[in-house]
């Protein structure tokens, strides 16, 4: 028996460090091979022999650790999210913003005004103390865990300050130390839970089932039955279940969870066909090529959970600075303990070492800058990403939905054989009233917009993939492409040669005019891509599904490289290899198949419009269509990481003279508690820049 790769969900799992114990657990065992955590989606897989280990191996490994593998782990049904994420996700950030403020005020001016003596002096210090131990447990016991594997995590240099304000009855002092670790994890967890959403709604989107011809007649099975080389049937209305090649019938398949383009394709016979996708006209049959988690859409699910495992985490500066600062503090201690022999001066040098300014010196600035970008139209969902925008030299962004409007308009109309351009528009938008496609939709905004007449027709006849045919005012009347009309046109030639979808239009055989359609450039987005350039972005490209031709020509227009017909895989890649050379990447994109690059990106940022999945997958949201955020949202990130670094640069000076000071005898226990609030109040005041308007 060869290796085997089993995936196993893992509870208890909440922050981004809570993987490496579960990822070394099970790597230890004798037999495992390769072990990848996903926090997002809650699961590791793991590649071992069977031979050697067995779940139950799997499963102790696991509990060791800490965490735990469900006894009978049952799949969830996968549902979309009912709750649309955006105006909760401001609820909760603007409530936590202002419990956050006024538990700070209040310590400060509690602290100052003595208050917190009075409470100390009737609130015996045991129970105080036992309501801080509860509160806070989840974080010691991290923090724990941390120490066994002999690593030093932020909570660490706060957990010394709580043991400090402990033991010399500051109970009030350590319960405060202990809030603020906790408001920072209730951030991240939010954070990670909208991302578990996000996966379950990518994950509803495909489809369970097929109709499959089996000994000469249509049976539904689930996907995991069909195989290879079988024939499906797909009815219109219902999103194809597999890849494969059309054998037979003409459609129009909209392909937007695949290509991220909304107008259909037209496929017929010899033509390849993705899963996901929605036929909306026409009915085919399928040979299957690709099953399940094979097809191009199982790769997108695959592709973003792959992203958040993959994607180096980025550091929290606290983390870096505590790292360095928690050996200065012990060697303080107990140098002073060591020299003067005096327990008074070593309490207050581990006193003074715990000022909430190393919890609030990120978190604070974090929020400030997350509220001030709310109200411009930014949701931001973590500080990890304002870091990575505010580094970030590649730009990167999707076409449809994204730097265009998403849907097609009627740019030129021109008249042939002696009728007029209204004249064509109206016979057109007469034929494309008792049509869905979203071209039929194109022309009929456009007669309005002209005010032309829209007129009845009768004898209406839809040809999937071809156009339309109807009867009006006794002519009959064609709107199609060139094989409707049976002939080669090369009068629209000049329109595809800029990217444009080209319609003809008949009049009792006769060809009377031609409409052209394209996807209209949003109006601010090219002022917003120079705003860009012009604050260092020296490599903008654009990423596209659509062909090469409308690529060509709005590369061109707005100065950017392009890269065409890519499917999600490839964008992703493309992602990757700049990671690869040492940048920092921002996406911008709107659709599902953006969902991989925007995940994979150090900044991924999805338009507004996107739909859910790309802004779950996305690290920043646009709550408006206004291209113009983006660079605010830039130019935001870095003023947040220059005030982040001056945050941490006071801290870091104010507690070395507080350390020296309380080493040498000259600053007491007591003092040492009251003086944390100083420099809480020193990054408050820095960091309320981040409100102001720039």
């Amino acid at each position: 028996m060869g290796m085997q790769t089993l995936e196993v969900p893992i509870s208890g799992m909440d922050c981004a460090e809570c993987t490496v114990p579960v990822r070394e657990a099970l790597a230890s065992l004798p037999g495992v091979d390769q072990v990848e955590v996903f926090l997002a989606s809650e699961k590791a897989i793991v590649r071992f022999d069977p031979q050697q280990v067995t779940l139950n191996d799997l499963r102790a490994a696991v509990a060791a650790a800490g965490y735990s593998i469900p006894n009978d782990p049952q799949p969830a049904e996968v549902t979309p999210g009912r709750i649309h994420p955006l105006e909760f996700s401001r609820r909760v950030l603007i409530l936590l913003g202002v419990s956050f403020a006024m538990v700070l005020l209040a310590a400060i001016v509690g602290e100052g005004l003595g208050v917190f003596e009075s409470i100390t002096q009737r609130i015996p210090w045991p129970l105080g103390l036992a309501l801080t131990l509860a509160f806070g447990w989840p974080v010691f016991v991290n923090v724990a865990r941390a120490a066994w594997r002999r690593q030093i995590i932020a909570h660490t240099v706060m957990t010394l300050g709580v043991i400090a304000a402990a033991a010399i009855g500051e109970w009030i002092t350590a319960a405060l130390v202990v809030f603020f670790m906790r408001v920072g994890d209730y951030t991240e967890r939010f954070t990670t839970n909208r991302a578990r959403r996000a996966i379950k709604d990518l994950m509803a989107l495909a489809p369970r089932t097929a109709r499959v011809e089996r000994e000469g007649r249509e049976v539904e099975v689930s996907i995991a039955e069909v195989r290879h080389g079988e024939t499906v049937v797909v009815r219109p209305g219902e999103r194809i279940p597999v890849d494969g090649i059309v054998l037979e019938g003409r459609c129009a398949v909209e392909t937007s969870a695949i290509t991220g383009e909304a107008m259909p394709v037209d496929v017929g016979p010899g033509d390849r066909v993705f899963a996901a996708a929605i036929v909306q006209a026409g009915s085919m049959r399928i040979q299957v090529t690709h099953v399940g988690g094979e097809t191009a859409f199982g790769r997108v699910v695959a592709l973003v959970e792959q992203a958040e495992g993959h994607r180096a985490e980025v550091q929290r500066l606290a983390d870096r600075f505590s790292g360095g600062y928690l050996p200065v503090v012990v060697g303080m201690a107990a140098a002073t303990f060591l020299w003067r022999g005096d327990l008074l001066a070593t309490a207050a040098v581990l006193v003074v070492a715990c000022s909430c300014g190393f919890a609030l010196a990120t978190p604070i600035a974090m929020l400030a800058s997350i509220g001030s970008a709310a109200r411009r139209g930014l949701l931001i969902k973590g500080g990890r990403y304002l870091e990575a925008l505010a580094q970030a030299d590649v730009f990167l962004v999707d076409k449809t939905g994204t730097l265009t409007l998403g849907r097609p308009q009627i740019t030129d109309v021109v008249a042939l054989n002696g009728l007029s351009e209204a004249e064509v528009l109206s016979l057109a938008a007469s034929v494309e009233r008792y049509s869905e496609h979203p071209l039929a939709r194109a022309v009929l905004e456009a007669a309005r917009a002209r005010g032309v007449d829209v007129e009845p027709a009768s004898e209406f006849e839809s040809a999937a993939g071809l156009g339309v045919q109807a009867r009006v005012r006794g002519r009959i009347v064609k709107v199609g492409n060139a094989r409707l009309l049976g002939q080669e046109m090369a009068l629209g030639a000049e329109f595809e040669s800029q990217g444009k979808t080209v319609l003809f239009v008949e009049v009792d055989g006769v060809v009377a005019g031609v409409l052209a359609a394209t996807d209209v450039l949003r109006p601010e987005a090219a002022e917003a891509l120079q705003m860009l350039r012009a604050m260092g972005f020296r490599t903008m490209e654009l990423l596209t599904g659509d062909h090469e031709q409308a690529a060509a020509a709005l590369a061109s227009s707005l100065g950017v490289r392009y890269r065409a017909r890519l499917l999600p895989a490839e964008k992703i890649e493309v992602v990757r290899a700049y990671q690869r050379q040492g940048h920092k990447v921002v996406m911008v994109g709107d659709g599902v198949n953006d969902a991989p690059a925007l995940a994979q990106a150090d900044a991924g940022i999805a338009m507004s419009g996107a739909t859910d999945i790309a802004m779950e997958a996305g690290h920043v949201v646009l709550l408006r269509p206004d291209w113009r955020l983006v660079p605010q949202a830039v130019r935001l990130a870095r003023r947040t990481m220059r005030v982040v670094r001056g945050n941490l640069l006071f801290t870091m000076i104010y507690n070395l003279v507080g350390l020296s000071l309380a080493a040498l005898g000259y600053l007491p226990p007591i003092f040492a508690a009251a003086l944390q609030s100083l420099p809480d109040v020193g990054i408050l005041l820095n960091s309320s820049r981040l409100l102001r308007q720039e």
